[in-house]
């Protein structure tokens, strides 16, 4: 959100992006600012500003003389916000390596050990929780590389990350094993300092996340046709 935005406007914006991120407003789905007015229990002219730079963050449409609508991610917008994510979370981890880790970052890797030893006594994976693990390590780098510029804008991006996703499956329990484990190996390059050895593995990891995707998303076309 611009900081030039008023604090009056701040709270319809910030309940109406949680309803679209958490999916209570699914993609594609058609919005009117009454019907938001009358959920959020405000005025239409809050309505109308929150909705206004929400489309400006990529999250809702626009679409002249049709109407407002929950953004539906294409697989070009998930590829560039793949390819924006390993530009933003490499200079994170790499940047997190220089200033040092903290205390969100040791929090996280001493879960993902914990995942990771469960892994190599070949115990049950949950999914879901070492897939919340995952991302909370993603934003620990960023409180540790300590600027916030950057961090703003990957909090906008993960949102648009999220709608995107939705089209694609959890992942399986193979792959996020393999997950766990680049996220460790990734930990430990910034635990080490090695700025430049951190951005290769989080470059290495997002790009394998992504093929898996992609791939996931052709097979689910062929299917449909």
């Amino acid at each position: 959100m611009n900081q030039t935005q008023t604090s009056e406007s701040d709270e319809p914006y910030e309940r109406l992006r949680a309803l679209i991120v958490n999916g209570s407003l699914r993609p594609g789905e058609a919005l009117s600012e009454r019907s938001l007015a009358e959920r959020l229990q405000v005025g239409r002219t809050p309505i109308r500003e929150a909705v206004k730079w929400l489309a400006r963050d990529g999250l809702l449409e626009i679409v002249p003389m049709r109407g407002t609508f929950v953004r539906e991610m294409s697989v070009g917008d998930l590829r560039e916000i793949h390819e924006m994510r390993i530009a933003l979370e490499g200079m994170a981890a790499f940047l997190a390596a220089r200033r040092g880790s903290c205390a969100s970052l040791d929090d996280t890797a001493a879960r993902l050990e914990a995942l990771a030893e469960g892994i190599a006594a070949e115990q049950a994976l949950d999914v879901d929780e070492a897939q919340s693990i995952g991302w909370a390590f993603h934003e620990a780098m960023f409180e540790c590389a300590d600027n916030q510029r950057l961090r703003q804008a990957y909090q906008n991006l993960r949102a648009q990350s999220g709608l995107a996703l939705r089209r694609v499956e959890r992942y399986s329990v193979e792959r996020t094993r393999e997950a766990v484990l680049e996220h460790l190996e990734i930990c430990t390059a910034i635990k080490a300092g090695d700025g430049e050895q951190a951005r290769r593995l989080v470059y290495a990891h997002l790009e394998r996340a992504l093929q898996i995707r992609l791939k996931f998303l052709a097979h689910l076309g062929e299917e449909r046709t």
